[in-house]
């Protein structure tokens, strides 16, 4: 069988690619060997900036099918008609673990979604909880920084976690949520989906509706014990990716249900909550999930740094017929998100493989920068500004969207500790979790406090107290017990639930 020839970069044939270019077969390397000045400058630039949040991740690619007619919330072109369908790219990874840590840790877990749409792309860029640990955006580095490295030990900090965490009344539901049985996933594949932050949808009259994407896992809920985690972690780091790549590999397609929760606008003023706290779920009796479509995944990736590594997702690919909300963390992640991807991946970003519309045709002015791979002259190399009279591309006004009916003062509101924190961890600890399940909730918060100091351990549990006195007396006891084995954890028949669904 004839094989290509190996080539430089530049298209050159190369000789050989075992040996370098020496004065003699003992003397020095020469640097004329431009084959060989290649091969290592490309290998010491073979690694990019990990995320700084989700650096541990796995993906797959896959196909989106409408089955259920929603065009009274939105007028999305994608939503327009049930069969409708687009491909689509997901990535479930990790929050703090770096690059190489291992994939069954106690975490929760990012899950995004790249729709190809014929608008664009649309991203729900979420987490498999409905919830996160704080509702403004201005602590979200403080808090990151928690869950990484110690600046000194350059170790993992429970202290500081915990200091936090009871510094943030609004953090113990979603604290709640990540020491109780779904804290580790099995696998990708046996988790629910959360868009979390509340949405937009309007509709072609311009009706708007607040919403909420639900990815409802068609698979068995499936958990770890802390104990089952340690024993699996001990024989491979890569569970996760071993799981879904071989799980598609043969031919067991997971599957997600996209559902939604809809608030008509002028409700939002109503209910005893707010619906942009990032902190807080909207009740299932109130705020029914409405089928809409079906998420498979059905192919592995043919080059996983090019499609997952290289996998640009942001809360600002939306498409028209979906906005945004006055929800402080999606406000600022829709800045904060793109531009990690510039500096991660560079200016055109949006030119890769994984990030390139499918289906739309893409039409804009950006102009020059590093990595410039394409041109976008529309067929008028003078069309390169706008307004212009050669034919360029231009604003479509059609799809503008329509105002929101929210005005305040412009100010910064300071965030005051209510009983509105703790009323639904309060119901997911009395009325959702049953005595077992609060068992291995009290014994998962001792080991995972327990390396804290006692100041920060009776912070914490004075959060705990006003939650409810059995979970801090609990916690308390196992901690006090040394108690914090936890046995194996029964399959979740999942039944949906409010605070916790």
């Amino acid at each position: 069988m004839t094989k290509d020839r190996l080539t430089t970069s530049a298209g050159a044939p190369v000789p050989s690619n075992n040996t370098s270019a020496t004065a003699g077969p003992r003397g020095p390397v020469m640097l004329e060997d431009y084959q060989l000045v290649e091969k290592l400058a490309h290998q010491n630039r073979e690694r990019i900036p990990e995320r700084v949040v989700h650096a541990k991740g796995w993906g797959a690619e896959g196909t989106f099918t409408v089955t259920h007619d929603i065009t009274k919330y939105t007028c999305a072109k994608i939503f327009s008609q049930v069969g409708n369908t687009c491909d689509i790219l997901s990535r479930w990874s990790t929050v703090a673990g770096e690059l190489g840590a291992a994939d069954a840790e106690r975490d929760v877990r990012g899950f995004s979604i790249k729709f190809y749409t014929e608008e664009g792309n649309w991203d729900v860029v979420g987490n498999n909880t409905p919830i996160f640990f704080v509702r403004d955006a201005f602590k979200f580095p403080d808090f990151i920084r928690t869950q990484k490295r110690h600046p000194k030990t350059n170790l993992r900090s429970p202290e500081a976690m915990f200091d936090f965490w009871a510094a943030q009344p609004e953090s113990v539901h979603q604290v709640t949520i990540l020491m109780s049985d779904r804290g580790i996933p099995v696998n990708p594949m046996h988790m629910h989906g959360y868009g979390s932050h509340t949405y937009s949808m309007w509709n072609a009259q311009g009706g708007r509706h607040w919403v909420k994407f639900h990815f409802r896992c068609q698979q068995e809920i499936k958990n770890y014990s802390n104990g089952e985690a340690e024993k699996l972690i001990g024989s491979t780091r890569e569970s996760y990716q071993e799981d879904l790549y071989n799980a598609i590999d043969e031919g067991q397609f997971p599957k997600w249900e996209l559902n939604i929760q809809v608030m008509p606008e002028e409700q939002a003023n109503d209910v005893d909550f707010n619906p942009f706290d990032l902190t807080k779920v909207w009740p299932h009796d109130q705020f029914p999930l409405i089928p809409v479509g079906m998420l498979e995944f059905n192919k592995n990736p043919e080059n996983y740094f090019q499609m997952v590594e290289n996998a640009a997702f942001s809360p600002s690919n939306k498409i028209p017929g979906i906005g945004f909300s006055p929800d402080k963390m999606l406000q600022a992640r829709v800045f904060s998100y793109a531009d990690a991807h510039r500096y991660r991946l560079g200016t055109h970003y949006e030119a890769l493989p994984a990030n390139a519309p499918k289906a739309a045709k893409l039409n804009h002015y950006h102009k020059d920068g590093s990595m410039r791979f394409f041109t976008n002259d529309f067929g008028n190399p003078d069309a390169y500004y706008e307004p212009n009279q050669y034919g360029g591309p231009v604003a479509d006004p059609s799809v503008k969207e329509p105002p929101l009916k929210i005005s305040g003062d412009m100010d910064r509101y300071e965030q005051v500790e209510t009983d509105a924190d703790y009323v639904q961890p309060r119901k997911l600890y009395t009325e959702v979790l049953d005595a077992a399940q609060r068992d291995r909730l009290h014994k998962n918060m001792a080991a995972a406090f327990g390396p804290c100091s006692q100041p920060v351990k009776e912070r914490w549990l004075a959060v705990l107290e006003k939650v409810h006195p059995d979970y801090a007396a609990g916690v308390r006891a196992a901690d006090e017990a040394g108690d914090t084995d936890v046995n194996a954890i029964p399959v979740s028949d999942d039944t949906p639930v409010d605070s916790n669904d």
